[in-house]
């Protein structure tokens, strides 16, 4: 029997060659480190801002952290009719209706100015918000946006009686900062920490500031619809007479440029100082105003026209 041996001149090229591959594979681990490395480091050079933090700037009666872009006019209007358990003879609340007319301007991608007129208590408003810090990933990441708000209510109602209703005693003022975090494509939720000024109140035992913490999320169903709540918790301290915590549940479609929402409540009013401050329906024995609003959005001034 023969045993075939190799060639002097084969050994020394088999050997060469392991040890060339035993080379060349820590040098291309090396090179995928590197490379990765690299990726990393070009990532973390930019900074990445998480928008679509809601669909509009209402997340049922509440603001929500959005504000329009530079040069777009959103159109707002808001409904809420009577209680459902008003019984038949109001149609179950569809005889009581009230009404809000707003509109809203951005007059920076960050700050917007707007304006509204309610039907009950025939009250205008009128309010300042500015995103002060934006949500972000990579360089400087931010987990949360935050706006600030601040608005005013004036009361025009007539009054009969003999007390004297000068202006700053007709006047209203609201302060809230929304911090809100977008936590995935489908959902987000919001922290609103409120103050209520009212110059005038019913009783000399109703506190002229009243605190809130408000609460609310929004959760998309489909590409186009999402279910939202909100809930404002009174602090016991400075808790008028007979207001409640304020609950919402709503129902978003979105459109185009329009989006709808659809809502239950226990408050009437579509404004801080009624909602928050004057919540008098109890959610669960009934007295629920159902309601919508219709935000239309318009393009006032191409980003292209303003000075850069």
């Amino acid at each position: 029997m023969h045993r075939y041996l190799y060639p002097s001149w084969a050994r020394l090229a088999l050997l060469l060659l392991l040890a060339g591959l035993g080379w060349a594979t820590p040098a291309l681990a090396q090179d995928d480190l590197l490379n990765q490395l690299e990726n990393q480091e070009a990532k973390t050079t930019t900074t990445e801002y998480v928008d679509a933090t809601f669909k509009s700037t209402r997340l049922i009666s509440g603001h929500t952290v959005q504000t329009p872009g530079q040069g777009t006019m959103v159109f707002l209007i808001s409904h809420r009719f009577g209680t459902l358990n008003s019984g038949a003879y109001n149609f179950f609340g569809l005889d009581q209706a009230t009404l809000r007319l707003g509109f809203e301007y951005g007059l920076t991608d960050r700050l917007t100015m707007g304006v509204g007129r309610s039907s009950l208590e025939k009250t205008f408003d009128g309010f300042l918000k500015y995103k002060a810090i934006r949500q972000s990933t990579g360089l400087h990441a931010m987990p949360v946006s935050v706006t600030l708000f601040a608005s005013s209510a004036l009361n025009s109602l007539k009054y009969n009686d003999a007390f004297d209703h000068t202006l700053p005693r007709r006047m209203a003022y609201t302060y809230q900062a929304l911090i809100a975090r977008k936590f995935s494509a489908d959902l987000s939720l919001q922290f609103m920490p409120t103050l209520v000024h009212s110059n005038l109140v019913a009783t000399t035992q109703d506190h002229n500031d009243v605190y809130a913490l408000g609460f609310g999320g929004r959760q998309k169903l489909t590409k186009r619809t999402s279910i939202n709540a909100e809930y404002y918790y009174l602090l016991p301290d400075s808790k008028p007479n007979g207001v409640r915590n304020a609950l919402a549940l709503g129902f978003d479609i979105e459109t185009g440029g329009h989006v709808f929402q659809l809502h239950v409540t226990n408050s009437q009013g579509m404004i801080e100082k009624f909602f928050v401050a004057n919540t008098r329906g109890n959610f669960f024995k009934g007295d629920l105003y159902f309601g919508f609003n219709v935000n239309r959005n318009f393009t006032i001034r191409p980003k292209g026209e303003f000075r850069k």
